[in-house]
């Protein structure tokens, strides 16, 4: 009896792509496996057919001689599929392939020993602690390796025994009709292993609760939401499995004076009404000390001056930022009578609105006028 075409035992098309071939091959297997056609002798024949289809064109050599040569590149002695073996074959290892994503990888074996978790510290630090750096002694609560038994979990002169249930791999394989699923060792859970005379101290667990005290390097730069990694810091694994790391993780306060941006620093300086109108010099705040800045005459409220390398270092490449001072002309406050007659006489020397001393007010009201203009035309 002639073979069918390999294409049409699947169902799939000569340029099927090998997916779609293994999706064909999935839901062809799951119908005429013999876990669930009960012996049915035409049904298994069908089965064994469409894994041979499978196995012939999911390989490139194989599909590429087949569909060159057809079902005479594997005859052997007048007939058979020599070369990659007839029958049922281990149809664990098919699926294994086919639903390897679903189950657990096809089969391989998973680590079993467990990385401890990673921990977080949120450390507050004021601007100037932040810019600097400094080194900071901090306690974490967290789980340590046990001395006693050095990790292991059993009592000092004794040692861990392969689990007899697994045979060391920390998982089983469960057979759910036609399907062989890998579940964790319920025995040893997972560790493949088991501790019969566990420690006293950690009673099997291989740690033990302990509040650690560590001394942390603040770089000089670091700003809000930088994260500085202490590596093995963190939880100890169970059994001796490797630590996790503890992530320190940098909030910076506001700061009365100064306003951060990256390396550059702002801030506010109130200056006088005679200083903006006649220029002068004025101390200002650095986080280095005090420096003066020099104020050009009819200096408007709202000017900004940079006070070059006054800034932040930066952490990670080392430039240094600015320092940008607003200056915010202050209105005089509790003036005595003599003020207010002085600032009366200053006002009517001006000449009012339209004084070539006031170009802004000049324009602004100029505006104005025109625009009422337009309103009544």
């Amino acid at each position: 009896m002639s073979k069918r075409d390999y294409y049409e035992v699947l169902g799939v098309s000569k340029d099927a792509s090998e997916r779609d071939i293994k999706k064909a091959y999935k839901r062809l297997a799951m119908k005429y496996h013999p876990d669930r056609t009960a012996g049915n002798a035409d049904l298994e024949a069908k089965f064994k057919e469409v894994k041979e289809a499978y196995e012939v064109l999911t390989d490139s050599q194989k599909r590429q001689m087949y569909d060159q040569y057809g079902h005479a590149a594997f005859d052997q002695n007048g007939g058979g599929h020599g070369g990659f073996g007839g029958g049922q074959g281990d149809f664990g290892d098919i699926f294994g392939d086919v639903f390897g994503d679903i189950f657990g990888g096809g089969g391989r074996r998973q680590s079993r020993q467990q990385r401890g978790a990673d921990l977080r510290y949120n450390m507050d630090l004021s601007l100037e602690e932040a810019v600097r750096g400094k080194e900071v002694e901090i306690k974490v609560p967290t789980w340590v390796s046990c001395s006693p038994c050095d990790g292991s979990g059993a009592k000092a002169g004794s040692k861990p025994k392969t689990c007899t249930t697994c045979h060391g791999a920390g998982q089983v394989q469960m057979r759910q009709g036609f399907f062989a699923v890998q579940q964790t060792c319920p025995t040893c859970q997972g560790t493949g292993s088991i501790i019969s005379d566990p420690c006293n101290k950690c009673h099997g667990q291989g740690r033990v609760e302990k509040t650690k005290t560590l001394n942390v390097k603040i770089p000089a730069g670091v700003d809000t939401g930088d994260r500085i990694r202490l590596s093995g810091e963190g939880e100890a694994g169970l059994h001796g499995a490797p630590a996790g790391d503890l992530y320190v993780q940098v909030a910076v306060r506001e700061h009365p004076i100064f306003t951060r941006d990256g390396n550059n620093l702002y801030c506010e300086v109130p200056i006088s009404f005679s200083t903006a109108a006649l220029g002068g010099e004025i101390e200002v705040p650095t986080l280095d000390g005090r420096a003066n800045l020099k104020i050009p005459a009819e200096s408007q409220t709202g000017k900004m001056f940079r006070m070059r390398g006054k800034g932040v270092k930066s952490v990670r490449s080392g430039a240094v930022g600015d320092l940008i001072c607003k200056v915010v002309l202050e209105t005089p406050v509790n003036l005595n009578e003599r003020q207010k007659e002085l600032l009366k006489e200053f006002e009517e020397s001006m000449g009012g609105e339209n004084s070539k001393n006031r170009p802004k007010a000049q324009g602004f009201f100029d505006g104005v006028k025109k625009f009422f203009d337009d309103l009544t035309k």
